[in-house]
């Protein structure tokens, strides 16, 4: 069965949905990837280019105002072009990327290939969202909205298993010559080239999303994706979406402003979300982790084989999330989540900031159960976010917007989710150097308290409801 041919039976709808809700989702495999790819690199990246803390900082996290960049542009991309164009340059983009990191000269030249691969990240973590939940039935939706996290995180953990495996057969040194007397940790960001340039090969193969079909008035092809994905008689749903997809002209940010001026309450709570989903800490696991643990006493291998576990961790309670989400619904495995976080962030608080210092290194350092409760701790803290506010985010934020407004309101909310990111993430370099890791992880546990009463009063359920009654 390729990619285009029509759907006869139930069975064969549900495995084409599958099949392009999987490829799209690819873009959240090269988010996951992107993102994740410096971790390996950061020491040695810092040691190359003679570059301080705060600079090192921004290095690492540089890419994420291009992901608010590229998140706040691919709605009207997308709107106007489609979805698919917008995914195949976001592959061309991560592609650019990928070989210019790894070529880069100076510490600048880095930041401006790591910021276009930004441009791409956030391009992707609003198209893919977007186009699955625009493709799939209500009955699916959330499970194949959850791809995208799944995506996202099998992306964390190939980068961080090609980042070990390539430190390993450089002496386990990202800092080492490896294939052909170049770098590690050049050879670390090539890694990225093959999946790039696979996302726009998948991208000309999948059908356009029929909501945006419909927006064109190119209702003939919307009915054949339709026919597809749903099989049956199609012509109820075309109409439904027809009645609530706005026609008459090209969507605008404007359509997020509320009668009274301001943004729409809805908007507002996508923005909280994506907030959150930031400010509770989760990307210091990924992009520091290996820094982390061997600021806490673990060799440079160790070190990077601990987050390879940490990634297996998060993609296995992404697949708990997919078999619950639309069993259990999405606001108790949120409230779960939060809780859960909560705890685990507040051991970890605790655990750094009653560490004693090494006076040589100037490090904390856990020795005995200390050790053995902070590695437990942060893992079980991602089992925590893994099954919950990773995945139902990116779940919320493709369902909770009406077919007017939701490339542009996912556009905002992704862009804010991609600012709050890189104020995380260029903050913890300093306040680990200046305040330690008990202060970092206090702010945290702050953060994934107050999502605990975020959840509870303004997140309402969506499970089963179809989009046009958002």
């Amino acid at each position: 069965m390729t990619l285009r041919e029509p759907a006869i039976s139930n069975k064969q709808n549900t495995s084409f949905v599958i099949l392009i809700a999987s490829a799209a989702a690819l873009g959240g495999f090269l988010f996951g990837f992107d993102t994740a790819v410096i971790n390996g690199a950061v020491a040695a990246l810092s040691k190359a280019f003679n570059a301080n803390s705060v600079m090192t900082g921004f290095a690492v996290s540089c890419a994420l105002l291009g992901s608010a960049l590229g998140a706040f542009v691919a709605g009207s991309i997308a709107d106007r072009q489609g979805r698919l164009k917008t995914m195949i340059i976001a592959s061309i983009f991560f592609t650019l990327s990928a070989i210019g990191s790894g070529i880069a000269f100076t510490i600048w030249d880095f930041i401006l290939w790591r910021a276009l691969g930004g441009v791409a990240v956030g391009m992707a973590s609003v198209i893919a969202p977007a186009y699955i939940a625009e493709v799939a039935p209500a009955h699916l939706r959330g499970r194949l909205g959850s791809l995208q996290q799944l995506a996202i995180v099998v992306g964390i953990f190939i980068a961080l298993l090609c980042n070990y495996f390539i430190a390993l057969g450089a002496g386990g040194s990202a800092e080492a010559p490896f294939w052909f007397a170049i770098s590690a940790w050049r050879w670390m960001f090539w890694t990225e080239i093959p999946p790039a340039i696979l996302y726009g090969i998948f991208a000309l193969k999948i059908p356009e999303s029929p909501r945006y079909l419909v927006a064109q008035g190119r209702r003939k092809e919307a009915a054949i994706v339709l026919e597809k994905v749903l099989g049956g008689d199609i012509q109820a749903k075309l109409e439904d979406i027809h009645r609530t997809v706005l026609t008459e002209r090209k969507p605008q940010f404007s359509d997020l402003l509320s009668r009274r001026g301001g943004l729409l309450p809805i908007v507002w709570i996508g923005m909280g979300l994506s907030i959150l989903q930031q400010f509770v800490g989760i990307n210091v696991i990924f992009y520091y982790s290996s820094v982390l643990w061997r600021a806490v006493g673990f060799s440079e291998r160790n070190s990077l084989l601990i987050t390879v576990i940490t990634g297996v961790v998060n993609i296995v309670t992404t697949l708990i999330a997919i078999a619950t989400v639309d069993k259990f619904g999405r606001k108790p495995l949120l409230l779960i989540g939060s809780i859960g976080m909560t705890v685990t962030l507040g051991a970890l608080a605790v655990v750094f900031g009653n560490a004693p210092i090494d006076p040589a290194t100037g490090n904390p350092t856990l020795p005995g159960t200390s050790g053995i409760i902070a590695l437990l701790a942060a893992n079980l803290y991602v089992v925590f976010f893994g099954f919950s506010w990773g995945p139902i985010v990116w779940v919320l934020l493709g369902e909770i917007f009406n077919n007017r407004i939701r490339a542009a309101a996912l556009s905002l909310a992704a862009a804010a989710q991609w600012i709050a990111n890189f104020i995380v993430s260029t903050t913890f370099p300093p306040l680990l150097q200046y305040f330690g890791l008990g202060s970092a992880y206090g702010l945290y546990t702050t953060a994934a308290a107050i999502s605990i009463f975020f959840v509870a009063f303004f997140i309402r359920e969506t499970k089963g409801k179809e989009l046009e009654e958002m």
